[in-house]
């Protein structure tokens, strides 16, 4: 598929995002991707998110920039009758392919679902809400009313350990992101418009009910605990290397399994604890209830060669495996520029980097965005059409 926005699954679609921090403009740069031309506005001066670390030099949001690509960007001063009026006839007022908002600044009087679909009966508009009960949440309070701090880090500890990844907001996004073009799939078979609410601790709740970490609880009164680096319910850990190279080692299947055995020399010492025990290795259960005399049996073998040897080794094996990295290793070792995903960006502000596009591709290619704009670069020719 070509490069060109018209050819995109998205073309033609107009989405105003009165939004700041992760998951609306998250959901606004992933329709931007697929082609639709998304609006962002700001009060004047900029969100709460404007100047958000981690910043440039200068002083520019790479955070802000990162999300907010391939978007256009209108100020309004929200607090006057004029910036209000404005802001609604942006999203009424947009043709056959508009009337779609996506917001995270949910509870104004003036921009309810009800006074839009009163000027545009066949308006979307897509609330995004920290709790269901209409209060203020973030991904990391959400998180820790969840439980998965209580289960991450050390093994028979009392700490909990916050998520370094905002894995709620980025969830919400995509669910957002989802949930428009369902609504306009429905918009253009029947014309009915659709106010949609997605409160980021229900997105979480879903998630994690999905996953059987709220079932358990409700079958047998447990609760999942904490494991460190194991992999829970089946056999995986982290491993050293002689000159401390770490890797993260798992055996999903009985295949891989016996291949790290072969690899670490302990088919007999697997085989005899199997035979001691009566454990059957074939099975995850097994894998994951010896996982530690397991572990020690294996980490000896990678604790005497090097990461050449032990990267070596693996690639020659069917063991899941990756060596642990940092965030510029990735960088610096070249991923990005052998990985199509990234293309150049000039971004003002920032500089010049890789950025990455959306990550399927659609008949071959990645579907990229130019970069974002100015803040209310886009103000007077979007307010004034």
């Amino acid at each position: 598929m070509p490069e060109s926005t018209a050819s995109r699954p998205l073309a033609g679609l107009r989405v105003v995002e009165l939004s700041s921090f992760v998951a609306s403009p998250l959901c606004g740069l992933t329709l931007a991707q697929l082609g639709a031309e998304v609006i962002r506005v700001d009060p004047v001066g900029g969100a709460a998110d404007v100047h958000r670390l981690p910043t440039s030099p200068d002083g520019t949001s790479i955070y802000w920039t990162g999300l907010n690509r391939g978007k256009a960007s209108v100020e309004l001063d929200l607090r006057s009758e004029d910036g209000q009026r404005a802001l609604r006839d942006l999203v009424t007022d947009s043709g056959d392919g508009g009337g779609i908002l996506v917001t995270n600044s949910a509870g104004r009087s003036w921009l309810t679902h009800d006074i839009l679909a009163a000027a545009r009966p066949d308006v979307i508009t897509l609330e995004l809400l920290g709790r269901r009960d209409g209060r203020p949440g973030v991904d990391y309070t959400v998180n820790a009313a969840l439980g998965f701090p209580s289960i991450t880090g050390p093994a028979g500890t009392d700490t909990v350990v916050n998520h370094a990844l905002p894995a709620w907001d980025v969830a919400a996004g995509l669910h957002a992101a989802l949930a428009v073009v369902a609504a306009v799939r429905r918009r253009e078979r029947t014309g009915e418009g659709c106010h949609i609410v997605l409160p980021l601790d229900d997105v979480a709740l879903a998630t994690a009910g999905t996953l059987g970490y709220l079932t358990e609880p409700q079958i047998d009164g447990s609760s999942r605990p904490a494991v460190g680096n194991y992999v829970y319910g089946t056999f995986g850990t982290d491993v050293v290397a002689s000159d401390g190279g770490r890797f993260m080692l798992v055996a999903l299947t009985p295949r891989h399994f016996c291949d790290l055995a072969r690899l670490t020399g302990t088919e007999e010492a697997v085989a005899a604890l199997e035979n001691a025990t009566g454990a059957d290795f074939s099975t995850d259960r097994d894998r994951y209830e010896y996982r530690e005399v397991l572990a020690a049996l294996f980490a000896r073998w990678f604790a005497a060669h090097t990461t050449e040897q032990v990267s070596a080794a693996l690639a020659d094996s069917v063991v899941l495996h990756e060596r642990y990295r940092r965030f510029d290793e990735v960088v610096s070792e070249g991923d990005l520029d052998a990985n199509p995903l990234f293309s150049p960006l000039v971004q003002p502000g920032v500089g010049d980097y890789l950025a990455a596009a959306h990550p399927a591709t659609f008949d071959g290619h990645h579907l990229a965005t130019g970069p974002a704009p100015q803040l209310g670069a886009d103000t007077e020719r979007l307010t004034w059409e």
